[in-house]
């Protein structure tokens, strides 16, 4: 499973038409991105994986994340075990405990305990006849307990809406071993009233998140930074302006310590494909290398 270099975050080939994702992900796979991480905010995120590995031939197909609430263990463990041993080679199962306002959102008290029920849910998979390997999983994490627990009970950790500063943090707390792959969102465009416009609101859904606030928190923003969505949030955040300007976010991250970083593409309608986002992307990393 190559899990170097830079990859692909994209809600479209998860929920979008899924004609159209498959004919993304072979894309994709042909500009060079050596993964395909989606998202499940609904359960049933491995019928995607299923889809998108069939689309493709070598990318590795990831979960940012598989929620653990909404994913019965003993299934995710028969599915993956049923799959064709090439397609376990490059299936990568990040698994995360999602957030308390979306799941007590349908469930009023489901979520509690984050840390125990993440424990808990990698003991049942382990318990299950053919177990996902560790090599085949990493954790949604962000602070050091969370990351502890990815560092011992799988590959490594997939922190989410974080900055170079995180990932050199969490390298600290991950040590040498395991491998650390953030997330970095993304706005190709140099017009800051442009970008503010399309990241803003983007932003601020997640920053009503505790896991999200306390995080940024923690890394050294100030309440109010996160309230108003200050510039210098919105900045460290949201790598936005031209192909160069990704690029050397990426690079820092990887400077900091990442072994690989995905890129998730904003745009003025989060419903379509960013085709030629992508496309620009991947020429630019091209011309780097």
């Amino acid at each position: 499973m190559d899990l170097a270099g830079v990859g692909v975050w994209t809600s479209q080939l998860r929920y979008g038409d899924q004609g159209q994702a498959a004919e993304s992900a072979a894309e994709l796979e042909e500009l060079g991105f050596t993964a395909l991480w989606i998202p499940d905010v609904s359960g049933g995120v491995l019928d995607s994986v299923e889809h998108l590995l069939k689309s493709t031939r070598q990318v590795v197909i990831a979960t940012g994340i598989l929620n653990l609430w909404m994913n019965d263990p003993a299934d995710v463990a028969a599915r993956f075990a049923a799959l064709p041993e090439a397609d376990r080679e490059r299936t990568l199962l990040g698994i995360g405990v999602s957030h308390a306002p979306l799941i007590d959102s349908k469930e009023p008290g489901k979520y509690r305990r984050p840390l125990a029920a993440t424990r808990a849910y990698l003991d049942a998979i382990d318990a299950t006849p053919q177990p996902v390997p560790v090599a085949n999983r990493v954790l949604a994490a962000l602070g050091p307990k969370m990351l502890e627990l990815a560092a011992t009970r799988s590959r490594g950790a997939h922190p989410y809406l974080v900055t170079p500063d995180h990932t050199r943090f969490a390298r600290e707390q991950l040590g040498t071993g395991p491998l650390l792959l953030p997330e970095q969102t993304v706005l190709l465009t140099t017009d800051r009233d442009e970008a503010r416009g399309i990241g803003t609101d983007w932003l601020k859904s997640y920053l009503a998140l505790p896991n999200y606030r306390n995080n940024l928190l923690r890394t050294g923003f100030s309440e109010d930074d996160v309230d108003s969505v200050s510039d210098r949030l919105f900045d460290a955040i949201i790598a936005w302006g031209d192909e160069d300007t990704v690029l050397r976010r990426v690079r820092e991250h990887l400077d900091a310590g990442a072994d690989h970083v995905c890129v998730q593409v904003l745009t003025a309608d989060p419903r379509e494909f960013p085709h030629e986002q992508w496309r620009r992307l991947a020429d630019a990393l091209t011309r780097r290398t």
